[in-house]
């Protein structure tokens, strides 16, 4: 059976790669792209909508098919606020999570973080935690929320902490702390395309060592 992909993200690190993967994969026979900006891929698969993601009267409609995949996030520095963040990790993501139940796709496939936690006392891991929660309520047929450590991949813009930090934890991962050793945006994304294709009943959540073990079924 052919499937039609919705794709929130597609700009961000992960949403490129799963872009990509999912254009060159037989069973999507469509993938839809939500975004501000078009993206530069010119595919016959590709249906590319330029949205106003605060006025949901350009999106609603449009939010149709088997799966929506969500790689959508920003980072404090680009938000300019942890209110505008949390409009984005939190509020737009649920947002489209909700319509597209409300339309009838089946399938939801969500990127959180390592450490997501309703009840942390860190901004970041604490609204990834609520989101995961509260998709969890939404009553999707087959939900997959991946929790991947540090994303690795080329970046549009460089960022210091892990240009330093990354090469440092995936030294010492090797030997200690293995479940939090650094993941590729292309491990991510096979993870993300593994999790519609080979539903795993009621285990929703994917913790970040898990998520390599997912991007290899077959």
């Amino acid at each position: 059976m052919k499937l039609t992909a919705n794709v929130i993200g597609a700009t961000g690190l992960v949403g490129k790669q799963l872009v990509q993967q999912l254009l060159i994969n037989d069973i999507f026979e469509e993938v839809k792209v939500f975004s501000r900006r078009k993206t530069t891929i010119v595919h016959p698969k590709l249906v590319e909508h330029v949205v106003d993601f605060k006025s949901k009267i350009t999106w609603e409609d449009l939010l149709n098919g088997d799966v929506l995949f969500s790689a959508l996030g920003t980072t404090l520095k680009q938000a300019g606020s942890k209110e505008k963040q949390y409009d984005v990790d939190f509020l737009l993501n649920l947002d489209f999570a909700k319509q597209a139940k409300k339309n009838g796709i089946k399938h939801y496939v969500l990127v959180s973080s390592v450490g997501a936690n309703s009840k942390s006392k860190v901004f970041y891991t604490r609204i990834k935690g609520e989101l995961d929660d509260a998709v969890a309520k939404l009553g999707y047929e087959n939900l997959v929320v991946l929790r991947p450590s540090s994303l690795t991949g080329k970046r549009s813009e460089k960022r210091l902490a892990e240009v330093i930090s990354i090469p440092i934890a995936t030294f010492i991962t090797k030997f200690i702390f293995k479940k939090y050793r650094p993941i590729s945006d292309e491990t991510v994304a096979k993870a993300m395309i593994k999790g519609v294709l080979f539903p795993s009943g009621n285990k929703n959540i994917w913790e970040a060592n898990e998520v390599f073990e997912l991007a290899e079924k077959s």
